[in-house]
């Protein structure tokens, strides 16, 4: 007990100090500067010198909002966060730590006298708190080996906080006269994700009781089972949520292993009792896609969002309201032929705020559960993010093709805005940005397609202009007013490229039959509506239809290394990201098995399925033959979706039938480029290959 004191003491002296140095040259106390620029025209180092911002929550009193900010030390290639207040009714925003730690999970606590937050300054990553204005920081838990999450009770009787638990037996465990021995044994799928291998852990929730700044080692309430809530590799504290008397909790879940996890989506929402320690599966029978569970302020409904359809990570994101007493369920998005997401009730718990894609934006609607209604209460050229009703405002945020996230305040009625952060301000006023477009074309089978076009800066229009067609991802994520620090439009448009970015079939805003008919069609109409958009565009007096370029990650990195065998002769440059070049290859190296299940139609062995049989004949390195056109291929060794052999296998085939081609291998990267050197690298060599082909 006496060394687990002095180790507590030393790191609040640690942390204090850190708080009271001023600039240095490490990462720790790297203060960003906003930058001089010598040109109005973006770079790589411009972009990767922006703040990011994240994490907003208002006060419990709703007098101040609490926020993150992450910015990269280019130099020491090297990410930082600190957290922000500023007033809800405008102001100076403020730093509240600027220390060498990179604070996240910071929440306020119920009584707004403490701000918890996250930090790994004592070794491992713990639970602090501070004063709202950043002063006198103490470390809360000392729970062995760290925790990954919490949140306080409403109450503040207790918090949840989510911790790694070692379940399995590695190879170490099963042979312990072996301990310098590399390997693993496996007998099951699900063996790595995303990123990671497994290693043997599951995320678990602990509940434990808080009092006077201080909490008790918690009770594993998923003690001895081999599931992760949140789930993996992208869940959070989002998923789990106290119900407001503190009495139960409700979490997202996916309670399958091996085999029978890889090829299902149907995870559920469990509410747990913490008087009596039992658990029921609130949403059973309810066969995809269960999550993000919140309650209404009086605690007597749940609303969570839900997808019907077990194995289709793409169905549509229904809005589902349930009466806790009755246990009686109702989808509100009938008829609402859109997804939702980020669900918050108002205060007075008659209305659900969300956020929901349309046409190419994501806009601010809200739930009226009175009469079932849904209003829109947004539209403009953006993507909301996130709102939070306060008051008889919303906090939102907000980013676009132009600007970065950014924290804005809105009218709950006719949702006019007011901007409340300014984070990058200071770069933003030194560039200038093309201007974004929004045209309509007819595809081949008649229907209406939105496609953005970017124009550069500085545009003339008695010029021509090298042009790009960008091919999204996803397959169904849609070409939207997203800021990427990588697909960066505006940062391709500052290298005087015009950019084509049609929102092909498959992109989620135009209602679930559009979004819907690229499974099973990889090859087809899809395709057709990628080269209805450049076609449309190079008819353009401006468009050097002489000098076109297509470029894009995963799905369209597939599209691009399809296009490479029947673009006929369109294209003079390709750049393929991530892509999927054999499909077979694909189906038994990737880790979700229920994606290819349900967008390929089956299984290539399976020669009786024929939309599976249709699907594996759209695959890439079906068309090598047919390959002329010089290609740069990206690849990252730590990417487990789609398999770094599938880049590699690209670039060989390239090489041997004489295309000119080149490869960019990042060992430590995964299906995103996530360092700030690697992230400029990849801006410098992607514009290289273009340059050296279309200019």
């Amino acid at each position: 007990m006496k060394k687990l004191a002095l180790a507590f003491l030393a790191a609040i002296v640690l942390f204090s100090c850190m708080q009271k140095e001023t600039k240095t040259t490490s990462i720790g106390n790297y203060v960003p500067e906003t930058p001089h620029l010598s040109s109005d025209i973006m770079t790589p180092e411009v972009l990767w010198s922006f703040g990011r911002l994240g994490g907003a929550q208002v006060s419990p009193n709703g007098k101040t909002v609490l926020y993150t900010v992450t910015n990269y030390n280019i130099e020491a290639n090297k990410s930082y966060r600190d957290i922000y207040t500023i007033p809800i009714s405008g102001g100076k925003a403020k730093n509240i730590t600027n220390s060498a730690a990179k604070e996240f999970n910071a929440v306020w606590r119920p009584d707004g006298k403490k701000i918890g937050f996250l930090s790994s300054v004592s070794g491992s990553v713990q639970m602090w708190e501070m004063d709202p204005n950043g002063n006198k920081p103490k470390q809360v838990s000392t729970i062995e080996g760290g925790i990954s999450g919490f949140k306080y009770s409403p109450d503040q009787s207790k918090i949840f906080y989510l911790k790694s638990v070692k379940l399995d037996d590695d190879v170490h465990d099963l042979f312990p006269d072996l301990p310098k021995t590399d390997a693993r044994i496996e007998t099951d799928l699900m063996y790595r994700h995303w990123d990671t291998w497994h290693d043997y852990t599951y995320n678990h929730i602990f509940v434990a009781d808080y009092s006077k700044e201080k909490i008790s080692e918690g009770k594993d309430i998923l003690e001895g089972e081999k599931f992760d809530s949140p789930m993996k590799p992208f869940g959070g504290t989002e998923q789990i949520v106290w119900s407001p008397d503190g009495l139960t909790l409700a979490y997202t879940c996916k309670k399958k292993v091996g085999k029978e996890y890889a090829v299902s989506t149907n995870s559920e929402i469990y509410l747990y009792n913490t008087e009596t320690g039992k658990t029921i599966n609130f949403t059973s029978g309810m066969m995809g896609y269960d999550q993000n569970p919140v309650f209404s302020p009086n605690g007597k409904l749940l609303a969570w969002e839900s997808m019907e359809r077990d194995g289709y990570e793409s169905d549509k994101n229904r809005l589902f309201v349930a009466d806790l007493e009755t246990s009686e369920k109702k989808d509100y998005s009938v008829g609402f032929d859109q997804n939702v997401q980020g669900l918050n009730w108002s205060a007075n718990g008659k209305s659900i705020y969300f956020i929901s894609d349309i046409q190419a934006t994501d806009e601010i609607y809200r739930l009226d559960l009175a009469d079932g209604s849904i209003i829109r209460l947004t539209n403009g050229v953006h993507n909301y993010q996130s709102v939070v009703p306060v008051g008889n405002e919303l906090l939102a945020q907000k980013v676009s093709m132009s600007q970065p996230a950014e924290l804005y305040l809105l009218d709950h009625i006719t949702g006019k805005e007011e901007a409340l952060t300014q984070v990058n301000k200071g770069i933003l006023d030194q560039l200038t940005f093309g201007k974004v477009e929004k045209r309509w074309m007819e595809t081949t089978d008649g229907k209406q397609m939105a496609v953005w076009v970017i124009y550069p800066p500085h545009f003339d229009p008695n010029k021509k202009y090298p042009t790009l067609l960008y091919n999204q991802g996803g397959p169904q994520g849609t070409v939207s007013q997203f800021w990427s620090y990588r697909w960066n439009f505006q940062m391709m448009a500052a290298n005087d490229y015009i950019i084509v970015a049609p929102n092909r079939r498959g992109l989620p805003g135009f209602g679930q039959k559009w979004n819907e008919q690229i499974s099973k069609d990889y090859g087809g109409q899809n395709i057709k509506d990628l080269l209805t958009a450049i076609d449309e565009m190079a008819k353009e007096p401006f468009v050097d239809e002489t000098k076109l370029g297509a470029v894009g990650a995963s799905y369209g990195g597939f599209s691009v290394l399809y296009l490479a065998g029947n673009h006929e002769k369109r294209f003079k440059v390709f750049i393929a990201h991530d892509g999927i070049f054999n499909f077979e290859h694909m189906y038994t190296s990737t880790e979700e098995m229920w994606f290819v299940n349900y967008d390929y139609g089956g299984a290539y062995w399976d020669k009786t399925n024929a939309a599976a049989q249709r699907s594996y004949s759209f695959s890439p390195h079906k068309f090598v033959q047919n390959w002329d056109t010089p290609i740069l291929i990206v690849q990252g060794g730590h990417d487990f979706r789609v398999p770094s052999e599938q880049g590699m296998a690209a670039f060989n085939a390239a090489v041997l039938r004489g295309v000119p081609a080149k490869m960019l291998y990042f060992p430590e990267e995964n299906h995103w480029v996530l360092q700030a050197q690697n992230g400029i690298l990849w801006q410098r060599v992607f514009f290289n290959w273009l340059g050296k082909y279309l200019k």
